[in-house]
Protein backbone atom coordinates (compact mmCIF):
# COMPACT_ATOMS: atom_id res chain seq x y z
CA UNK A 1 0.00 0.00 0.00
CA UNK A 2 1.80 3.23 -1.19
CA UNK A 3 1.02 6.37 0.77
CA UNK A 4 -1.28 9.25 -0.22
CA UNK A 5 -0.09 12.50 -0.55
CA UNK A 6 -1.46 15.36 1.48
CA UNK A 7 -3.40 16.58 -0.91
CA UNK A 8 -7.08 18.09 -0.27
CA UNK A 9 -8.42 16.32 -3.57
CA UNK A 10 -6.82 13.03 -2.69
CA UNK A 11 -9.16 12.70 0.12
CA UNK A 12 -12.80 11.67 1.17
CA UNK A 13 -14.42 13.69 3.04
CA UNK A 14 -16.42 11.35 5.84
CA UNK A 15 -19.33 13.11 7.01
CA UNK A 16 -20.39 11.10 9.85
CA UNK A 17 -21.66 7.53 10.77
CA UNK A 18 -24.60 6.11 8.63
CA UNK A 19 -24.76 2.62 10.35
CA UNK A 20 -23.09 -0.69 11.33
CA UNK A 21 -23.27 -4.53 11.22
CA UNK A 22 -22.89 -6.39 14.06
CA UNK A 23 -23.31 -10.37 13.91
CA UNK A 24 -25.59 -12.19 16.26
CA UNK A 25 -26.19 -16.08 16.87
CA UNK A 26 -29.99 -15.44 17.08
CA UNK A 27 -32.16 -12.58 15.29
CA UNK A 28 -35.48 -13.12 17.44
CA UNK A 29 -33.32 -12.39 20.84
CA UNK A 30 -31.35 -9.99 19.66
CA UNK A 31 -34.24 -8.04 18.55
CA UNK A 32 -36.09 -8.47 21.92
CA UNK A 33 -32.68 -7.40 23.67
CA UNK A 34 -32.07 -4.17 21.14
CA UNK A 35 -35.88 -3.35 21.14
CA UNK A 36 -37.25 -4.21 24.45
CA UNK A 37 -34.01 -3.07 26.46
CA UNK A 38 -32.15 -0.12 24.61
CA UNK A 39 -35.31 1.02 22.44
CA UNK A 40 -34.17 0.92 19.43
CA UNK A 41 -36.72 0.57 16.61
CA UNK A 42 -37.31 -1.47 13.52
CA UNK A 43 -36.37 0.00 10.13
CA UNK A 44 -36.52 -3.16 7.94
CA UNK A 45 -36.07 -6.92 8.56
CA UNK A 46 -35.30 -9.03 5.65
CA UNK A 47 -34.68 -12.59 6.22
CA UNK A 48 -31.32 -12.75 7.35
CA UNK A 49 -31.07 -9.64 9.63
CA UNK A 50 -32.69 -6.33 10.76
CA UNK A 51 -31.93 -3.03 10.42
CA UNK A 52 -32.48 -1.04 13.51
CA UNK A 53 -32.58 2.78 14.40
CA UNK A 54 -30.09 3.64 16.93
CA UNK A 55 -30.40 7.47 17.28
CA UNK A 56 -29.57 9.28 14.07
CA UNK A 57 -28.10 6.15 12.87
CA UNK A 58 -28.69 2.54 12.29
CA UNK A 59 -27.71 -0.69 13.31
CA UNK A 60 -27.77 -3.92 11.01
CA UNK A 61 -27.55 -7.23 13.35
CA UNK A 62 -26.77 -10.16 11.13
CA UNK A 63 -27.31 -13.77 11.69
CA UNK A 64 -24.55 -15.59 12.25
CA UNK A 65 -24.95 -18.84 13.44
CA UNK A 66 -20.93 -19.45 13.37
CA UNK A 67 -20.46 -17.33 16.20
CA UNK A 68 -18.73 -18.75 19.01
CA UNK A 69 -20.04 -19.43 22.57
CA UNK A 70 -20.14 -16.15 24.43
CA UNK A 71 -16.79 -15.59 26.00
CA UNK A 72 -17.94 -13.79 29.46
CA UNK A 73 -14.63 -13.06 30.73
CA UNK A 74 -14.90 -10.66 28.27
CA UNK A 75 -16.84 -8.33 30.71
CA UNK A 76 -14.16 -8.82 33.53
CA UNK A 77 -11.73 -6.80 31.66
CA UNK A 78 -12.95 -4.85 28.92
CA UNK A 79 -11.05 -1.40 28.41
CA UNK A 80 -9.25 -1.63 25.12
CA UNK A 81 -11.48 -4.29 23.56
CA UNK A 82 -13.12 -3.77 20.68
CA UNK A 83 -17.10 -2.76 21.27
CA UNK A 84 -19.75 -0.26 20.95
CA UNK A 85 -20.68 2.67 22.88
CA UNK A 86 -24.02 4.33 22.95
CA UNK A 87 -24.72 7.87 24.19
CA UNK A 88 -27.20 7.72 26.96
CA UNK A 89 -28.88 10.60 29.28
CA UNK A 90 -28.76 10.98 32.60
CA UNK A 91 -31.88 9.23 33.77
CA UNK A 92 -31.36 6.44 31.50
CA UNK A 93 -27.71 6.07 32.61
CA UNK A 94 -29.16 5.53 35.99
CA UNK A 95 -31.70 3.31 35.21
CA UNK A 96 -29.81 0.57 33.17
CA UNK A 97 -28.37 -0.81 36.90
CA UNK A 98 -31.61 -1.88 37.35
CA UNK A 99 -32.65 -3.05 34.22
CA UNK A 100 -29.70 -4.81 33.25
CA UNK A 101 -29.60 -6.71 36.39
CA UNK A 102 -33.24 -7.57 36.23
CA UNK A 103 -32.78 -8.85 32.88
CA UNK A 104 -29.09 -11.01 33.82
CA UNK A 105 -27.17 -8.59 31.38
CA UNK A 106 -23.56 -9.28 32.16
CA UNK A 107 -21.51 -5.60 32.64
CA UNK A 108 -18.57 -3.90 34.51
CA UNK A 109 -19.32 -0.53 35.92
CA UNK A 110 -20.43 1.88 36.10
CA UNK A 111 -16.71 3.80 35.62
CA UNK A 112 -16.06 7.63 36.56
CA UNK A 113 -13.86 8.83 34.05
CA UNK A 114 -14.48 12.23 35.57
CA UNK A 115 -15.73 13.70 32.21
CA UNK A 116 -17.86 10.74 31.55
CA UNK A 117 -19.12 7.53 33.10
CA UNK A 118 -19.38 4.55 31.32
CA UNK A 119 -21.15 0.89 31.51
CA UNK A 120 -19.60 -2.28 29.74
CA UNK A 121 -22.46 -5.07 28.88
CA UNK A 122 -22.49 -7.93 26.58
CA UNK A 123 -25.59 -8.97 24.76
CA UNK A 124 -27.09 -12.24 23.84
CA UNK A 125 -24.61 -13.14 21.13
CA UNK A 126 -21.50 -12.01 23.32
CA UNK A 127 -20.51 -8.41 21.79
CA UNK A 128 -19.25 -5.69 23.67
CA UNK A 129 -20.89 -2.67 24.26
CA UNK A 130 -20.81 0.22 26.38
CA UNK A 131 -22.85 2.79 27.37
CA UNK A 132 -21.95 6.39 28.04
CA UNK A 133 -22.82 9.04 30.23
CA UNK A 134 -21.51 13.08 29.77
CA UNK A 135 -23.62 14.14 32.61
CA UNK A 136 -25.27 17.61 32.55
CA UNK A 137 -22.95 19.20 29.41
CA UNK A 138 -24.70 21.43 26.88
CA UNK A 139 -26.85 18.56 24.79
CA UNK A 140 -26.61 20.35 21.65
CA UNK A 141 -23.22 19.27 21.30
CA UNK A 142 -24.01 15.66 20.48
CA UNK A 143 -26.31 14.86 17.68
Amino acid sequence: MSLLRERTEARVRVLGLDHWGMPVRDLAESERFYCGLLGMTIELRLPDQILLRCGHQNMGIFHAPYMDKINADLILNPLGKPHHAFLVENDDFERFRFLFNENKVPTHGPIEWGDHQCCYFLDPSGNLLELVNYGERDRAAYP
